[in-house]
């Protein structure tokens, strides 16, 4: 007789973690960045434009159900642009999270590569951001996400390359590309105290498409007329299919795939 109780017991037991495990993870997505969130000198942003592509991607992973976004990217905006006291762009991010946070049957992500107009010698708002500096601002926006949405997972993606020539409206140069790779042992350097103070939120996101884009710029990113010849920054087509696809693994990732 006992021996029967202990059988059912368990078979109940694995039935459960069964339906658990097989239960899917819907996730709402709010993307915070610049031109290249966008999706900016794609002919079709609102069906090419990374964010897009990115959720594609997931829905098509096991274990993820129904994916949601918002794309938050701004041309030429900063982290500057972005701090919350300041009253501009973050209420737009705050209107698309409050939306997705009713949403208790989804996990709402922040997925955020913000760095490339920072970097600029000049042109853009607060350029030329400091490491510290850019450190100090994420760390603005992270903790105003944090303490408005708990529960939330933030992830900081590396932002990623640029030609050394790149001049449009704004100037960039190789000044400005040293500059933005300082700013990836920030974002390193800021993620770590959350493991301790906010566990499983906040996160290092992609760290490999800047090398990738370097080494395949001529094949991903679309050339542009500059002041200093022709310049590359923005993803074509195929480059924010590539760009999509190194987010959505960072996402995969963090989400506990």
């Amino acid at each position: 007789m006992y021996k029967k109780i202990i059988i059912i017991s368990s078979f109940f037991l694995f039935s459960l973690c069964s339906f658990s495990s097989n239960k899917k993870q819907n996730l709402n997505i709010v993307f915070i960045g610049d031109s290249i969130t966008y999706g900016a000198n794609l002919s079709h942003p609102e069906t090419d434009a990374p964010p897009v592509l990115t959720c594609t991607y997931l829905e098509k992973q096991p274990g993820i159900g129904k994916v949601q976004f918002s794309n938050q990217g701004v041309c030429g905006f900063t982290t500057v642009d972005f701090l919350p006291f300041t009253g501009t762009i973050f209420k737009n991010v705050e209107e698309a999270a409050n939306t997705f946070y009713k949403d208790k049957d989804a996990t709402l992500i922040f997925s955020i590569m913000l760095g490339t107009n920072d970097s600029a010698v000049k042109g853009t708002n607060g350029c030329p951001v400091s490491a510290e500096d850019y450190r100090q601002n994420m760390t603005v926006i992270i903790n105003k996400l944090l303490q408005d949405y708990p529960g939330c997972k933030i992830i900081i993606n590396h932002p990623v390359w640029y030609s050394p020539n790149t001049y449009n409206g704004a100037e960039y140069m190789q000044e400005g590309l040293t500059r933005l790779q300082s700013y990836f042992p920030e974002i390193s350097t800021l993620v770590k105290p959350y493991a301790v103070s906010f566990p499983h939120r906040v996160f290092e996101g992609d760290t490999k498409a800047f090398r990738y884009f370097k080494k395949n710029h001529l094949a991903y990113l679309g050339p542009e007329s500059g002041q200093r010849g022709t310049f590359y920054l923005h993803p074509n087509e195929e480059g924010a299919a590539k760009l999509a696809d190194f987010w959505a693994k960072a996402i995969y990732r963090i989400t506990g795939y």
